[in-house]
């Protein structure tokens, strides 16, 4: 018994040693994915870098300056949560599903299908809840008073690559 769980701890440390180094890299924050449609109809792509005072700084192919006057509406491209969100509910389907049959006495075959049923389930509620949680915001710029552009302004320099641009 306790070489077992000797053999467990060194192989769940050495699991950690190879993943933790990538994990803990120190790499450059970096802004959120803008899709920002201006008045005239044409579109700006890029990584939000900086928010001016009077202007929105994005790294696509150059540094490009959007003058906040000539802005129709802002799209914030987010990266899809549903397979994390299927992961973890086909996760937490599992055990309540196995831990439900498990109380109520069920036999081994039970409480098998109690972990499957359970973490089909779960993983299909967690794969909603994650597409949902993944979805792209739009904030809208025209026909907004100068409070609500503020308040649009202080969300987008949180998602800005250089928070307290000056």
């Amino acid at each position: 018994m306790k070489k077992r769980f000797g053999n467990l701890v060194a192989t769940v440390l050495a699991l950690l040693i190879l993943v933790l180094p990538g994990a803990l890299s120190a790499r450059e924050r970096r802004g959120a994915n803008l899709v920002i449609t201006l008045k005239d109809g044409h579109f700006v792509t890029g990584e939000l870098i900086a928010v001016k005072p009077d202007s929105l700084l994005l790294l696509a192919e150059k540094d490009e300056s959007v003058d906040l006057a000539g802005i129709r509406s802002i799209r914030i491209v987010r990266k899809s949560k549903a397979r994390l969100g299927g992961l973890y509910g086909s996760l937490a389907g599992t055990l309540i599903g196995g831990i439900e049959v498990a109380l109520e006495g069920g036999t081994r075959t039970e409480i098998g299908l109690g972990l499957v049923f359970g973490g089909i389930l779960g993983g299909a509620v967690g794969l909603g809840v994650g597409a949902i949680a993944g979805t792209d915001k739009t904030i809208q710029f025209e026909g907004k008073s100068e409070s609500e552009i503020k308040q649009a302004l202080s969300y987008l320099r949180g998602k800005a690559r250089i928070r307290d641009y000056k």
